[in-house]
């Protein structure tokens, strides 16, 4: 069961690192994307769009995070009480 219970973590642990990359990475492209915009001096709207969408993007994140957080504290306790 303890096994279990470690190989689960060690799951969420991966699943963690790998969204953060793939964040990482859309931020990245995110950025990129606005600089050729303002390089085109595009309207201002289509900024305003990216904007929100990146904000968007983070509040996600950080929703996720939480989540996971959450559950890893849910594991932690389970294995104290087994004990």
């Amino acid at each position: 069961m303890r096994m279990m219970i470690w190989v689960m973590m060690m799951m969420m642990m991966m699943m963690m690192m790998m969204m953060m990359m793939m964040m990482m990475v859309i931020m990245m492209m995110m950025m990129v994307m606005m600089m050729m915009m303002m390089m085109m001096m595009m309207m201002r709207r289509v900024m305003m769009m990216m904007m929100m969408r990146v904000m968007m993007m983070m509040m996600m994140m950080r929703v996720m995070m939480m989540m996971m957080m959450m559950m890893m504290i849910i594991i932690m306790m389970t294995m104290k009480q087994e004990e």
